[in-house]
């Protein structure tokens, strides 16, 4: 039987308020293979989970995250808002993916890096952006699993996936039919696909052979693919 990890996108995040510990430990629960979160570092370095710029929408201040040191945003968030360190503690041995938003520097992305070797975590993680950011976790560790996020149908050049060295090609999901699935595969690559959330979609990517599906509603995704299957 054709294996698909579960990915859990913020982990719960129609139960749960994304990029929590709680939300990342319901989302366990549910049958998530995988939990993906995404990171960004604080004015003084220290990385935590935040999707956007800004705490507004989550948290209900007009404040950039880079403008603001640790222990401010925890202030602010009444703690809500984990470090890297505290998530992956959360997430036990369990498979984790990393999303990199807003094109972080070079010395960013090492940070986070080290984060995961300090922790003891990198076996269980992979890291998932666009090219130039990948290309910086790929000089951060040489042996890190890669997913390079491409935002449409064309071709990486070859000689993008030569430097990156991609386990996965990371593709949304309403780009994906039957001629891409074969050419990742023909590029020697895993398919992963974000974010379908309806049962339409989750069907139509596990009959086309996704290799990871990563998703809003992983409850939904778990009871469609059946019982778990490991990481």
């Amino acid at each position: 039987m054709h294996h698909v990890t579960a990915v859990a996108h913020r982990g719960d995040p129609y139960h749960v308020r994304e990029n929590t510990l709680a939300s990342l430990r319901s989302a366990l629960r549910k049958g998530a293979d995988v939990v993906e979160f995404d990171v960004r570092l604080t004015r003084d370095g220290v990385p935590v989970l935040l999707h956007d710029e800004t705490l507004k929408r989550l948290w209900g201040h007009d404040r950039p995250l880079r403008s603001l040191s640790w222990e401010e945003v925890r202030g602010l968030t009444g703690g809500g808002v984990p470090t890297l360190p505290d998530a992956l503690s959360a997430t036990g041995d369990s498979g984790v993916m990393l999303d990199l938003p807003g094109d972080p520097s070079p010395r960013a992305v090492r940070r986070i890096v080290d984060a995961v070797r300090e922790h003891g975590a990198r076996d269980r993680v992979r890291y998932c952006a666009g090219a130039a950011t990948v290309l910086a976790v790929r000089a951060a560790d040489p042996s890190a699993e890669i997913a390079l996020t491409l935002t449409s149908s064309a071709p990486p050049r070859a000689g993008v996936l030569e430097a990156i060295r991609p386990r996965w090609l990371n593709y949304r999901f309403s780009l994906v039919d039957r001629a891409l699935a074969d050419r990742v595969r023909a590029d020697g690559c895993l398919l992963s696909v974000w974010t379908p959330d309806t049962r339409r979609s989750l069907r139509r990517l596990l009959a086309l052979g996704a290799d990871s599906i990563t998703t809003n509603r992983i409850d939904v995704l778990c009871a469609l693919r059946g019982p778990r299957q490991g990481r």
